[in-house]
């Protein structure tokens, strides 16, 4: 139909070789006229590499939020595996708590020689010397969860963290008496570190302080498991004229019941759909949630390098998420309607 060899083309298909601007325009005419759109099945059977990701995440079982990331891990491989679509997925954990450890991790991906690499890099100051090796040698590489604009990944997955501080202060201030105060807390995190925190808190406080009716801190308590934390948790219970509380991760479950108890009235906005989490939303200890989708995260990561490895599919810089609110009175049915890879008990 274009008038030109089948090498022709085959380079313009597959943007190889030197081809003619005449000839180009006139297979991407034609391309255009038949609305053409490429056999990726059919592709796959010509490629003879296995082509290796490497993928580098907290330990599942130390978190329910990255269990549910690697449940989306899971979700991906399983559907690019029913389209014939065979890669070698070699998985490290690290301590999210720990950033000597993540440092082990990632020189173990990198010396296992990836074609890509997906990652979430909790970790600021410890993953910009990797993304720089992955730069030096070549190897393209996935974000999810947490963005480092700095590295220049071929793509980010999750959602604007600013945005979703900006929304968590809505929600924890709509409605309140003027003077009121409110907290911006993390739970057990190296913030100074964290760019995703950083972020969250960035959206949170500026939304508030732009405002002249409210006050807003942040504030920081420890390790569940050390001494000090039932003292400062009870300081923070008791101060006066607090009116609510937004957590910054998915551990809002820790300290919702305490200020309830203390003071009904009190607004609690965390982040997350994990089992603690749903059970004190639906008892009215827990406001709002903010989901993230840690399994669809990790799931479209997967194939977006998947789909970039094996067929050369350009990904978007960004892939944003939407901000979902979720009540006590949603969640049923957006945890049965929202497309998210299924969880089961087992999965926590």
């Amino acid at each position: 139909m274009a008038g030109v060899s089948e090498g022709t083309v085959d380079r313009v298909l597959h943007k190889r070789g030197k081809v003619s601007h005449s000839a180009a325009e006139k297979v991407n005419e034609v391309l255009k006229k038949i609305n053409y759109s490429p056999n990726l099945i059919a592709r796959t059977l010509g490629i003879s590499k296995q082509h290796r990701i490497g993928v580098l995440i907290p330990y599942p079982e130390s978190d329910p939020y990255w269990k549910q990331s690697e449940v989306g891990l899971k979700a991906g491989l399983k559907q690019l595996a029913q389209f014939s679509i065979d890669v070698d997925v070699k998985t490290i954990y690290y301590d999210l708590h720990d950033n000597h450890d993540f440092q082990r991790a990632a020189l173990e991906i990198y010396h296992s020689k990836p074609d890509g690499v997906l990652v979430a890099p909790l970790f600021y100051f410890a993953s910009i010397p990797f993304f720089k090796s992955l730069k030096e040698a070549n190897i393209p590489f996935v974000l999810f969860n947490t963005p480092i604009v700095e590295a220049n990944a071929l793509s980010f997955i999750g959602q604007d963290l600013e945005q979703s501080g900006v929304l968590a202060a809505e929600l924890v201030s709509i409605g309140q008496p003027q003077h009121s105060k409110f907290i911006f807390l993390h739970i057990d995190e190296d913030v100074p570190n964290s760019v995703h925190l950083k972020e969250k808190e960035k959206g949170f406080m500026n939304y508030l302080k732009h405002t002249n009716s409210f006050s807003a801190t942040s504030a920081t308590l420890g390790p569940p498991t050390n001494a000090a934390f039932d003292k400062q948790l009870t300081e923070l219970v008791n101060q006066t004229d607090l009116a609510g509380i937004a957590v910054s991760t998915s551990k809002a479950y820790l300290i919702a019941t305490a200020f309830k108890n203390q003071n009904p009235k009190i607004r609690i906005v965390g982040y997350d759909l994990i089992p603690p989490n749903i059970e004190l939303l639906k008892s009215n200890k827990i406001d709002f949630l903010i989901n993230q989708n840690p399994a669809r995260q990790a799931k479209l990561g997967i194939q977006t390098m998947a789909n970039y490895l094996l067929f050369k599919r350009e990904a978007r810089a960004r892939y944003l998420f939407p901000l979902d609110v979720i009540t006590a009175q949603n969640v049923n049915t957006y945890l049965s309607h929202s497309g998210n890879p299924k969880l089961s008990a087992s999965d926590f």
